[in-house]
């Protein structure tokens, strides 16, 4: 098989007497690893704690200083019903993109039993990684913070405290979804409030004095401005490679396409589940990723 030049971008070792599975020790038992998926990383914790207050602040001015002291009750109420549906949505979805398995490939089962198991006939290929000593499928990418080979790596983000990749994509595009429109209804807002507080008495438009009124609103002003620009950005990236189904890495590393091309509507599918329903916008909802196939680690 002739080795194109993309494949010098890869962090593999292509020929058999290199896989050295002798040297790989073998992966725990799913037992013995538990359940949970959860990064240890001091960045990316502390990135995941500053979202979480960012939301619960922006939610502590929304509704103790704009839609408690209104006046107008069906205003606040609707306001602060759907402000706060939206926020719990985008920490669910924060919460699920953190604490799912992004498609983890099994550290160290570069092993002789694993390898002998896929029954490889003369001339098929199969890649290790020789950093977590596994091997990996096709479109697979080591991550140096989660340690592991990720399948169908996007990126990984230390906001989520994790990978995006195959099983969690869905949950990171809700979450930049819920952030942006959270972000846009607390412009709004603040806008309403500004000229509500311009025509009315300072001193009614809030149960904060009017400099500490001031000063909260332009802090939520700047980071709601923020975050809409840069959430929205992320979630616009993230549409395009689904629907391209060209991963982030992909694109940087300008890797050539070696899967089948499929239609937009089928890669959105792949990624949110099928068919299309309200479970789309859940995340709850968990989609059929289907279980991996252990020929897929074959060339």
């Amino acid at each position: 098989m002739m080795i194109t030049p993309v494949h010098r971008f890869r962090d593999i070792e292509r020929k058999p007497e290199y896989l050295q599975p002798e040297k790989c020790v073998p992966p725990p038992s799913r037992a013995a690893l538990g359940t949970m998926w959860f990064i240890r990383d001091g960045c990316g914790i502390a990135c995941a704690v500053v979202t979480w207050m960012l939301v619960f602040y922006a939610d502590f001015v929304v509704l103790l200083v704009m839609l408690v002291p209104s006046r107008d009750y069906v205003y606040s109420v609707i306001n602060g019903t759907l402000f706060n549906t939206l926020a719990f949505l985008a920490l669910a979805s924060h919460f699920r993109a953190m604490l799912t398995d992004p498609g983890a490939v099994p550290k160290g089962n570069a092993t002789k039993e694993f390898i002998e198991s896929l029954q490889l006939k003369p001339g098929q290929v199969v890649y290790k990684c020789p950093k977590c000593c596994s091997i990996k499928p096709d479109r697979a990418h080591h991550c140096s913070v989660c340690k592991r080979c990720i399948r169908k790596m996007d990126h990984h983000c230390p906001w989520v405290n994790n990978c995006v990749g195959e099983n969690n994509q869905k949950y990171f595009v809700l979450f930049t979804m819920y952030i942006a429109l959270i972000s846009l209804h607390a412009l709004i807002m603040v806008g309403f409030h500004f000229l509500y507080c311009f025509e009315e008495d300072w001193t009614k438009c809030s149960s904060f004095s009017p400099p500490t009124t001031v000063i909260l609103l332009i802090l939520l002003c700047f980071e709601a401005l923020l975050f809409l620009i840069f959430t929205s950005v992320m979630f616009g990236t993230q549409v395009h490679s689904i629907c391209t189904d060209e991963t982030g890495i992909e694109q940087l590393k300008k890797e050539e396409r070696r899967w089948a091309k499929k239609t937009k509507w089928m890669n959105m599918k792949a990624v949110f589940g099928h068919p299309f329903s309200i479970a789309w916008l859940s995340p709850f909802a968990t989609p059929d990723q289907g279980k991996a196939d252990p020929y897929q680690y074959v060339v």
